[in-house]
């Protein structure tokens, strides 16, 4: 049973649980829970992610924690009982997690590693603080490091910052704004420091000074490397100061055995010391840490024979230095120990050991050596800061290691009250001693020791160094061979204070001999008493000390005989009477110096403050000895601090009257020493003086007294030193004032309490007359007024120990009021003035109300003054700060209520003018750089901010009803409001507080909207009516607005837990605004007439907010405006205007989603159906949310990284929308500049010239003035027509579409001719000319056309469901198409057949692409009809300005015939209508309509025979005309294609299909068909004939060989059709043997005119319906109209000779299985090839022109397959013409040779023209293969090798350069992808062209619509005008005499030739840009008489393009040229 949990409540997740129990709740590891109810081991209870969804868990998965449970029962809370810091630690961590990995996911790496770093660390300082285990300082130095990671983390992730107290997160509603404005700022400088990791102490609050940091070195002897001593040694190191030459510290003293180790083992790595208590200023000193090096052992070291060997001296050795300067920098960035090596060098001459460190480091290398390299100390430094408590606290492992204290000479800065010592430091300076009768100096050591006045030995009184116990003598180095040593060694004497006095030491001097016995002999001694009888001691300095003689047998034991002697020059001077007869006589020629120094707090050098502490023993002496106190140094008062304030005291008592004034001086001089920061720290001293020890009950009133007389004698004195003194020592005097008076009532029960009150009345009255005096005029009185204002506030608690509040608040209150007002005081007395204000705020008076009442209106009108006149603003905002600060504390009081509205009357208004004031100023700094302090205008804004909204957070309803009440008038509360508005609007607007102050900003917003719905019932009642007023109102929505739209409060983009956290503090402030709003709107009544349309965009940015909520509440009012605008104006056009002009720019700025779509259509329709005018207002409903729709799918275009497709698809939809639905013309010309700009940046220049017309097209040629608009200046209609054209020119001019520029030209010309403008004119048909010469000599390429269709409910708006037809770009083939599209869209699917696709696909909600070519259908046919059109003309009209488009899909009709598929191979072509033409503003349009239509397989074949025959006629008649000189091989090529295939079945095949007897039964209406086929078949005879003539005439001799196979060929080819042609054999004399005579030849075969050669350009009209390609490949298959694919398969290298070639070479027709309509021209190694299996594509061809070597599988058919493959070593495709595409849908494969081989390429340089591919009837569907031709090279019969010919070569030659394949980005010499598709189609290949797939598409014919202009491109522009390029097919029949035209074909027969006279060669055609001759003009109408009616066989469907008659003409001109002959 379930039983609800007590103590089992809250709980951690340790193991996840899947939930797979009924009711089971999901939970992952980490998770916590909230545990309702438990039963049988499992709990009941909510994650607390998911707090809404209630489940089961097992017990044992949850680690349960202590918890608060509050409210018990069903909604009870709970809150674990752990430590604030680790829950957020635990909530931080998790928010980080997800944030961390996507640091990884956007590559910031070095983020992503430090946070991980940061991450681990807060995890295991975690784990330290729930241990349990710490101290108290560990846990708050724990915190310190939790909270620096926590800011530091959140910082670098753009999180929040997180406002804290000690370490504590803090809670906005405990404290005022101002306080935690100041949280916010001390944590973001908290949050820089550590990321700047600067190691800054924090500030001290409340102390005015800091104290300085001691540093401290660790120096620790790692080793000490020598091996030449072989004695014991003292290493003695010391802190050396080289600039003063003077060492500043102890010594440390390391003892070495002889080995190198320290002497007592125990020192075993603890060899260490501590140089403490360096100052700052220590630092920057000349240190140096020194090393001397002391041996013991032998008088000389390597002289044994020097003294015996028990007797051991005391020798120099040597000495190291280590520069600190030199270290300091790398020790303070290290903080850890560091390595160092010194260097021991010796002294080269013992007498000058003392200074051997100096020399060593000032270089004097002379002076000392090096022993070895080996040689040198090992140590080790650290520099440590802090005081000492610190770093033992920091640092236990130093102080563990036995570590020496190594203490400063003298006193440090700081001295500390309780650190006691007592310290004589000794020099042993120098002596001077006689020879004493021996022939070499003496070898001296001096033993000293201290004696007690009784003459005892004080025992351990000496200490050589630190480090080492101290002893009872001391015993000096010995220098060898020296009578005036120098020793310079300090030795420190720890004497007893108790011992000190009586004392003295005693100074022993000895020769030792290096005799054999090696003795010591005492010769003199010398001492010195430690204490002067006067009882001050030893004096710091150096000393000469008599020296006396003595030998062994003197006896010391009666001290009392020497210590009667005078130890120095000054003690004989102070006793001359001494006896001579002692036993000791002074040795007046030697002399002994040493040097002491004291560091004692005990005892003092100084006479003067000895008298005064023994004053009584010179009473007369008493005004002097007080006057010498000012000369006694600050180190030996503090010493003697307690002592000598007794003294004062007691000398007060004494004689009041006599010594008062002196006294107070003595005083103030002590109690202004204590301010010294050196001497700081006694200020407790002091305190703990005047608490304990103080006994001057009667002091007080001298005290008042002397104070009184300074502060009235300071109006006439000029010199105020003292009295400023006096007033600086305010405090302590009131001190000792207070605590007097009290011992004082003590003692005598309370009696004078009246005298005392009126003395201190008095006194207050003396300080306000000294504050009120006028110091503008005397410096010395402000220095006065200054240092009273500062001493001031410190002696409040003083008084309130005497006086009630209330009367010490009277008194501040007079003494403040006392002070002259702003206006009459400097500035610096200002800033003094109100410093002295906000230390009386913060002082513990302010903190009582009582007091509060009286002072509050003092301080708030002094900062009212300041403020009104903006002085001192940061000051005023901290003294306003620390109110708020305390009236927050204590809002708990009744009283708060009076001091708020007492801060309200005063402050609110100049509070929010100063804001105002602030802000314009901070505005005008940001306009203008380079101002003063910007952050000082941050921060003083910050500061103002925060003290407003404290002041508006405290106040409640009755200071707002008594705000408002007191306005004298509306004007006033209109101003008011206004200011309030305008602050709250800058607030948002300016963003005073930065973006991560997310608490600031959230309880600023919640202010603010309290305030507003305060305010706005005053607004309501007072200006609505009679008196409204725009302005206020105004100001008020303007505010509501921003509100809203503020970022801090949009909740949808900050994480689930944060939005919960601040709905349940704040709710969603938004909403609130939201209904005030609407509220307000609706008490506006008939003034809302005022706000429209002004309110409009506004209120559309509100509805924009992504809150349901909001959107609710704020739509409607859009019905509301247009219901008012309706009755006012009848019609609703502004808000309509308005709402779409706001609608545009906000939804591109990101606003706005489908769901505000939809809900705001469903809103507005809902009202406006109950309306009058409902049918308008819901057309305008329809046509905004129509609207939406589009600009939301722009928007997600522009915004994300979607293609240029794309993005100009969407803005012609919205552009289209802006004109055509809801004309708006400014959106509809902005969206048009939109629109051209991205075709600009895409580089496509025509349809950006096109865009740019649209706007043109809008304007007039006239003189109206236009405003500035976009980038348009201000400008006359004309003059903006003007540049528009001159643009749209230029731009054409780069997309090389001049036949579009140039009517824009003559426009531009006839306006300058209109106006006389000559010289624009001139310029405008220049400019025209110019374009015509491009035209004529600049190579364009053909684009390609694709049909898309996007099928799918995924898909934009604008392309769901729709098929557009797409312009290409250069070089663009099918699968780079393709690839594009799906990249575009990388969720759609590519669908794998052209079918249309079915409902299912166009509702599902995916995207389903389908792609495949088209070709164009051109509308200029009367162009493509003229004979006399170049062909780059016609090749422009044949891809442009088109509408239509075809495509053609092959496929099976009835039984197939495995024998011959021809028979029943249909072609299925459709036909596409777009909305406009290509190209247009776009690159693609929409199919605005379809039409399908049927074409039979004898058709196909007749179109198939006639497009062959008319490119084999332009190709010969290139030839005959010389315009392609020298190289035969294209001929060669062309001739060898189509005899070889047909020899080899090509044309047999369809002999087979259709001359078949069953086939004429079965198909009696095809006998025309059948006729005109044959026809064809005799005329290719017939041109075959021609042409061969033609190539013997051009045939190279090495290329013989091959013209006479091509000649037998040629025979076996008329053989083949003779039994279905007789008389074939006649037509053709030149072909009946090779040997047959050059003229026969021409005369049997009439030459064909240009005209004529002309009108069988494949791009005539007859030739318009009749060159599809078909295949029936798959529908990778493109449909290739009539280029041929050369395929050469045989060596991989070609031979150099044309026989080698000719060996190479057999032309093949090619199977029909090849991909297409294909020919392929091969040069195999086999004269068949294998047949192949790969399925058909139908492709259309390029064109003959260009020649590229992107094979035809780069647009789309399946690759060779292997078995093909690797019998052909090289392919080289050269199509004729490349078509549209018509049926390819998928890329086809890519050949393993990438890369055409040299040789290939250079003939590819050399061949123009290509053959088409062609397809063997032959073959079965079974055996369709591929074959695949990369023919790159046939060499140039002149020379040996084909070298690639250079542009320049290129230029003088009549062939010209291949271009690159328009369809492919590499050039046309270096196609990378060789596998021929169907891409390039021919004549025969048209028998491919019947290919069968079984899903393929039957090609449309495309011959006339898009071949590439005739030349080839090249970039060089000045080419001659290139041939006219003659189609050849390879799949004609041979039958030429029986060509009949058909009465049913709508275009005629081909052309006919002219004849001419028979010994003339073939004519040859003129260039195509050179004009024709006249005599060939009138033969065009000859020739098109006869049989002009001759019916041909319709497609299927009626609709036929007409026939032309020039096609008719051409026809009959060929048969009349046979007939002639």
């Amino acid at each position: 049973m379930w039983t609800p949990t007590e103590e089992e409540k809250y709980g951690v997740v340790i193991c996840s649980f899947r939930g797979s129990v009924p009711q089971g709740l999901v939970l992952e590891i980490g998770e916590t829970v909230q545990i309702l109810e438990k039963c049988e081991g499992w709990y009941r209870g909510v994650s607390t992610k998911k707090p809404n969804v209630k489940g089961i868990f097992p017990a044992n998965y949850i680690h349960l924690k202590k918890a608060i449970v509050s409210n018990r029962g069903q909604y009870e809370t709970v809150v674990p009982l752990e430590d604030s810091i680790v829950t957020e630690v635990t909530a931080t961590l998790q928010e980080w997690a997800s944030l961390w990995k996507q640091l990884y996911v956007k590559h910031k790496v070095d983020l992503f590693y430090k946070l991980r770093h940061v991450m681990n660390e807060l995890i295991d300082l975690r784990r330290q603080l729930l241990s349990g285990h710490l101290t108290q300082d560990q846990v708050r130095e724990v915190k310190r490091h939790i909270t620096v990671r926590l800011d530091w983390g959140n910082e670098h992730l753009g999180l929040d910052l997180v406002p804290r107290k000690d370490f504590e997160v803090v809670d906005s509603d405990q404290i005022s704004v101002s306080d935690l404005y100041k949280m916010h700022l001390s944590s973001r400088q908290s949050v820089q420091q550590s990321t700047s990791q600067v190691d800054t102490m924090r500030p001290r609050h409340g102390d005015t000074c800091r104290m300085p940091v001691p540093h401290h070195f660790f120096l620790s002897l790692k080793s000490f490397t020598y091996n030449t001593i072989g004695e014991d040694t003292d290493v003695f190191f010391s802190l050396y100061d080289m600039r003063e030459g003077k060492q500043i510290s102890e010594r440390f003293l390391v003892r070495l055995n002889k080995n190198g180790g320290p002497r007592n083992p125990e020192k075993i790595e603890r060899m260490c010391a501590l140089f403490t208590d360096l100052s700052s200023k220590d630092m920057k000193r000349d240190l140096y840490i020194v090393a001397h090096v002391i041996r013991i052992g032998r008088m000389l070291l390597n002289d044994s024979k020097k003294g015996p060997a028990h007797l051991h001296y005391r020798r120099p050795y040597g000495c190291a230095v280590l520069s600190i300067l030199d270290v300091l920098q790398s020790l303070t960035e290290l903080k850890e120990e560091k390595d160092f090596v010194l260097k021991v060098y010796t002294c080269n001459n013992e007498s000058e050991w003392s200074q051997i460190h100096e020399n060593i480091i000032r270089k004097s290398s002379a002076k000392y050596s090096a022993p070895s390299a080996s040689h040198g100390l090992i140590i080790s430094l650290q520099l440590l800061r802090g005081d000492m408590e610190q770093i033992r606290r920091e640092n236990p492992m130093i102080f563990n290691r036995g570590l020496a204290i190594t203490r400063k000479l003298g006193f440090p800065d700081v001295i500390m009250p309780g650190d006691i010592r007592n310290d004589l430091y000794l020099t042993l300076e120098k002596g001077d001693f006689e020879r004493g009768g021996k022939s070499v100096q003496k070898n001296i050591e001096v033993t000293m020791y201290v004696l007690y006045a009784d003459g005892e030995i004080l025992k351990d009184c000496i200490s050589l160094g630190s480090g080492e116990p101290n002893r009872s003598s001391y015993h000096s180095f010995v220098l060898y061979h020296s009578n005036s040593p120098r020793w310079g060694e300090i030795i420190k004497l720890p004497i007893p204070i108790d011992r000190f006095r009586g004392s003295h030491l005693r100074f022993e001097f000895r020769h030792c001999s290096t005799k054999d016995k090696g003795e010591k002999k005492l010769f003199g001694f010398a001492f010195s008493p430690l204490m002067r009888d006067d009882g001050t001691t030893l004096s710091d300095d150096i000393h000469e000390l008599y020296v006396y003689k003595c030998d062994e047998n003197s006896t010391f034991n009666n001290h009392a005989l020497y210590l009667g002697l005078p130890c120095c020059k000054e003690d004989y001077n102070g006793c001359p009477n001494i006896p001579s007869s002692l036993i000791f006589q002074r040795s007046t020629k030697e002399s002994f110096f040493i040097s002491t120094q004291l560091s004692s707090t005990k005892l003092t050098q100084n006479v003067d403050l000895l008298a005064l502490l023994k004053w009584k023993a010179f009473p007369d002496r008493i005004m002097d000895i007080l006057g010498r106190l000012r000369h006694v140094s600050g180190e030996e008062i503090v010493k003697f601090l307690q002592d000598i304030l007794d003294t004062l005291f007691v000398i007060l008592d004494d004689n009041t009257e006599k010594y008062g004034l002196l006294v107070f001086q003595s005083l103030v001089f002590i109690i202004n020493l204590l301010r010294d920061i050196k001497y700081f720290h006694f200020r407790p001293v002091m305190d703990t003086y005047i608490q304990k020890h103080f006994a001057g009950a009667l002091a007080y009133k001298e005290l008042i007294r002397c104070l009184k007389w300074y502060m009235d004698c300071s109006a006439e004195l000029i010199r105020q030193d003292h009295i400023q003194e006096a007033m600086r020592a305010l405090e302590y005097l009131f001190k000792f004032i207070v605590q007097s008076r009290i011992l004082y009532s003590r003692a005598t029960c309370g009696m004078e309490e009246e005298e005392f009150r009126s003395s201190i009345q008095e006194l207050f009255q003396s300080i306000r007359f000294v504050l009120s005096l006028d110091s503008r005029n005397s410096e010395t009185l402000l220095f006065t007024q200054a240092a009273l204002l500062n001493s001031f506030p410190t002696i409040f608690d003083e008084l309130l120990q005497m006086f009630t509040v209330q009367e010490v608040a009277e008194f501040v209150r007079g003494t403040l009021g006392s002070m002259p007002s702003t206006v009459h005081i400097g500035q610096s007395m200002d800033v003094v003035k109100l410093q002295s204000i906000a230390r009386t705020v913060d002082s513990r008076l302010f903190s009582f109300s009582e007091s509060r009442r009286i002072l509050l209106p003092v301080v708030l009108h002094h900062i009212h003054l300041h403020l009104r006149q903006q002085k001192e603003l940061l000051i005023c905002s901290g003294i306003l700060g620390s109110i708020f600060s305390i009236v927050k504390t204590s809002s708990l009081e009744a009283d708060v209520m009076e001091e708020v509205e007492m801060m309200v009357e005063s402050l609110l208004d100049v509070l929010l003018q100063t804001l105002l004031t602030i802000m314009s100023k901070s505005h005008a700094q940001e306009a203008v750089r380079g101002q003063r302090c910007p952050q000082c205008t941050a921060e003083i804004t910050g500061e103002y901010v925060s003290c407003l909204l404290s002041l508006l957070r405290q106040m409640c309803d009755t200071h707002y009803q008594h705000l408002l009440d007191n306005f004298q008038s509306k004007d006033e509360l209109k101003e008011f409001l206004l200011k309030i508005f305008c602050v709250f609007r800058n607030l948002m607007k300016m963003s005073v507080f930065p973006r991560d102050w997310m608490v600031m900003r959230l309880l600023t917003s919640n202010i603010i909207v309290t305030t507003v719905q305060y305010l706005s019932s005053a607004l309501h009642k007072n200006f609505t009516e009679t008196d409204f007023d725009f302005k206020v109102w105004n100001s008020y929505f303007s505010l509501a607005v921003l509100f809203i739209n503020q970022p801090s409060l949009q909740l949808e983009i900050i994480t689930s837990a944060k939005r919960k956290k601040i709905l349940d503090k704040y709710g969603d402030m938004r909403v609130m605004m939201a209904y005030e709003l609407f509220s307000m709107w609706q008490n506006l009544g008939e003034h809302k007439i005022h706000f429209i349309p002004g309110m409009i965009g506004p209120f559309l940015g509100v509805t924009l907010v992504p809150q349901p909520e909001v959107r609710n509440i704020m739509i409607p009012i859009f019905h509301d405006m247009m219901d008012w605008e309706q009755r006012k104006n009848g019609n609703f056009k502004q808000v309509e205007a308005e709402l779409i002009d706001k609608l545009d720019s906000m939804v591109s700025e990101g606003k706005g989603d489908e769901s505000y779509r939809e809900l705001f259509g469903l809103l507005l329709l809902e009202k406006v159906e109950q309306e009058t005018w409902r049918e308008t207002g819901i057309s305008f409903v329809t046509s905004v949310t129509r609207l939406m729709e589009r600009l939301l799918d722009y928007r997600d275009c522009m915004k994300g990284e979607e293609t240029e497709n794309k993005k100009i698809g969407c803005t012609v939809n919205l552009m289209n929308f802006y004109k055509s639905e809801i004309n708006k013309e400014e959106m509809y010309i902005r969206y048009i500049h939109k629109l051209c700009d991205m075709h600009l940046q895409a580089e496509n220049y025509t349809e950006a010239a096109f865009t740019l017309l649209l706007y043109c097209e809008l304007l007039q040629w006239e003189e109206r003035p236009l405003r500035e608009f976009l980038h348009y200046p201000s400008q006359t209609e004309w003059q903006r027509k003007e540049g528009l054209c001159r643009k749209i020119i230029h731009y054409f001019n780069k997309g090389k579409s001049w036949e579009f520029g140039i009517p824009l030209c003559r426009e531009l010309a006839c306006q300058y001719e209109s106006l006389y403008d000559y010289q624009s004119l001139s310029w405008i048909r220049k400019m025209e000319a110019s374009y015509y010469d491009n035209i004529m000599e600049q190579q364009r390429l053909e684009p390609e056309f694709f049909r898309v269709g996007f099928y799918g409910r995924k898909f934009p708006f604008f392309l769901r469901n729709k098929e557009y037809v797409c312009r290409g770009h250069d070089y663009e083939r099918l699968e780079a198409f393709q690839q594009r599209m799906l990249s575009e869209f990388p969720q759609a699917v590519a669908m794998q057949h052209p079918n249309h696709p079915d409902d299912a696909i166009l509702q599902c909600d995916a995207q389903y692409l389908q792609i495949y070519a088209v070709t164009p259908i051109p509308d200029y046919v009367d162009v493509l009809q003229m004979d006399r059109v170049p062909d780059r003309v016609k090749s422009f009209y044949r891809v442009n300005n088109v509408r239509k488009f075809r495509y053609d899909r092959p496929f099976h009709k009835g039984p197939k015939d495995k024998e011959n598929e021809f028979k029943s191979l249909w072609i299925e072509r459709t036909t596409l209508t777009l909305t406009h033409s290509l190209p247009g503003i776009s690159r693609w349009f929409e199919v605005e309509r379809r039409e399908l239509v049927e074409v039979s397989p004898l058709e196909n074949a007749i179109q198939v025979v006639e497009n062959k025959n008319q490119e084999l006629r332009a190709l010969i008649s290139q030839y005959q005309h010389k315009q392609v000189h020298g190289n035969i091989n294209l001929l060669s090529m062309c001739l060898n294609g189509v005899i070889d295939a047909a020899v080899n079945g090509g044309i047999a095949r369809y002999q087979e299909a259709f001359f078949d007897k069953d086939y004429i039964t079965k198909h009696p209406g095809d006998a025309e068909k059948i006729t005109q086929l044959k026809e064809l078949m005799q005329e290719q005879v017939h041109v075959l004939g021609v042409g061969l003539a033609v190539h013997e005439k051009f045939v190279h001799p090495e290329m013989r060989p091959l013209h006479k196979k091509l000649i037998d060929q040629f025979q076996m080819m008329r053989a083949s059709l003779y039994h279905e042609f007789p008389g074939l054999d006649k037509l053709s004399p030149a072909c009946s043997g090779t040997s047959t005579p050059r003229g026969n030849v021409l005369a049997s075969h009439s030459p064909m005119s240009p005209e004529s050669i002309k009108m069988t350009h494949r791009h005539s009209p007859m030739n318009l319906m009749g060159t599809g390609r078909h295949s029936s490949s798959s529908l990778s298959s493109h449909a290739s109209s009539e280029a041929g694919n050369v395929v050469m398969m045989g060596d991989s290298s070609m031979g150099e000779a044309p026989e080698d070639l000719y060996h190479h070479m057999q032309l093949v027709y090619p199977n029909p299985r090849y991909q297409g309509s294909v020919t392929n021209v091969s040069v195999l190694s086999s004269s068949q090839a294998s047949p192949s299996s790969s399925s058909l594509s139908s492709t259309h061809s390029a064109p003959s022109q260009m020649i590229t070597s992107a094979p035809s599988s780069a647009r789309g058919s399946p690759s060779l397959p292997d078995k093909y493959r690797h019998a052909r070593e090289m392919m080289l495709l050269l199509p004729a013409h490349r078509d549209r595409p018509s049926s390819a849908m998928y890329p086809a494969a890519i050949l393993e040779n990438g890369q055409l081989p040299n040789f290939q390429r250079a003939l590819f340089q050399q061949v123009v023209g290509s053959c088409k591919p062609c397809s063997d009837p032959n073959l079965s569907v079974a055996e369709k293969g591929h074959y695949s031709l990369h023919f790159d090279a046939f060499h140039h019969p002149l020379g040996d090798t084909p070298p690639a010919l250079p542009a320049r070569t290129l230029r003088k030659s009549p062939l010209h350069p291949i271009p690159a394949s328009p369809t492919s980005p590499q050039s046309g010499l270096d196609g990378s992808n060789s596998t021929l598709s169907g891409s390039a189609s021919s004549g025969v290949s048209s028998l491919s062209e019947s290919n069968f797939g079984h899903s393929s598409e039957a090609p449309p014919r495309t011959d006339t619509m898009d071949s590439m202009p005739s030349q080839a491109w090249n970039a060089d522009e000045d080419l001659e005008p290139p041939y006219l390029p003659v189609h050849y097919s390879l799949s004609e029949s041979a039958v030429l005499d029986s060509i009949k035209a058909q009465p049913c074909r709508s275009h005629s027969a081909p052309g006919c030739v002219i004849p001419q006279d028979p010994m003339d060669p073939p004519a040859l055609p003129p260039k195509p840009y050179h004009s024709r001759l006249p005599a060939l003009e009138h033969e065009e109408g000859v020739l098109l008489r006869e049989d002009a009616d001759r019916p041909r066989g319709l497609h299927r469907k009626a609709s036929l393009p007409p026939g032309s008659a020039k096609e008719e003409q051409a026809r009959l001109a060929w048969e009349h040229g046979r007939g002639e002959q």
